[in-house]
């Protein structure tokens, strides 16, 4: 006789009910230990056993209840570079139509915000200050653009400058609208970043910018990185993908004041 789902789940071996427990990370970014529990029909006890296991093992980061799937973001910038670039154009352009003319733009590191250097239009009349190299070589050559490139410790694998340099030049800045790197997003941890120093300066990013808006690629929401930066209710523009479930959109509506979905 074929077993039943709950008869499958309650037979599981405690490695087993681990993988179960890391694809419900993969699947939904945050689980809650008391749903697992009734899920593997075991205790929360247990569960929380095989998050603390999972999260030792650099797969999720403990949260209050449950836990966080931990982003995928953490790799070189030049890989980064070279990753879902057609999905990062077409955030890029969403992102790019909330710019207005003679506006102070603080543009942050990261391959997304490249993208989004090289949406802005020709004739922009803006002024953007940014801590990316690469960002600052898709406007230098352009009309309309002054751009002012922060300098700074460059680390290895690093898409910006970091460090007190970078740090004192971003606190002297009042920006109307920063467009703000992020490694993680979750509506209830917030925005996070993978090294501290990159926190420290988005932080300073945050508290220099009249608005602040992210572009983010789907999978690194609901997800947890190290050292936070920001509430999700800091975020006045979120662009997220199309694929985005409807769900998860609704709880990001819930904290972000505007979330825009890009489309082809």
């Amino acid at each position: 006789m074929q077993r039943t789902r709950e008869e499958a789940l309650n037979g599981l071996l405690p490695e087993q009910r681990e993988q179960v427990i890391l694809e419900r990370l993969r699947t939904h970014g945050r689980v809650l230990a008391a749903a697992l529990a009734a899920e593997l029909q075991t205790s929360e006890h247990t569960v929380r056993r095989h998050l603390r296991d999972l999260a030792e093992q650099g797969h999720c980061k403990r949260v209050y209840g449950g836990a966080l799937l931990i982003s995928p973001a953490d790799k070189p910038a030049a890989v980064r570079m070279s990753e879902a670039v057609d999905r990062k154009a077409r955030l890029a352009s969403a992102a790019a139509s909330i710019v207005r003319p003679k506006q102070i733009i603080l543009l942050d590191a990261g391959s997304t915000n490249v993208a989004i250097a090289a949406a802005l239009p020709d004739n922009a009349d803006l002024t953007v200050v940014t801590n990316s190299p690469e960002a600052c070589s898709r406007l230098l050559t352009r009309p309309g653009f002054d751009v002012i490139l922060v300098g700074g410790r460059m680390t290895r694998g690093a898409a910006g400058a970091l460090g007190a340099t970078a740090l004192l030049q971003i606190q002297q800045v009042r920006a109307d609208l920063c467009f703000l790197g992020a490694c993680a997003l979750d509506p209830d941890e917030g925005v996070a970043a993978f090294d501290a120093e990159d926190a420290e300066l988005k932080r300073a990013m945050v508290k220099a910018s009249g608005q602040i808006a992210i572009a983010l690629t789907s999978e690194k929401l609901m997800t947890a990185a190290p050292f936070s930066v920001a509430p999700a209710a800091a975020i006045d523009y979120l662009f997220v993908e199309a694929d985005v479930p409807p769900a998860r959109l609704t709880s990001l509506e819930a904290v972000c004041d505007n979330v825009m979905v890009a489309r082809s």
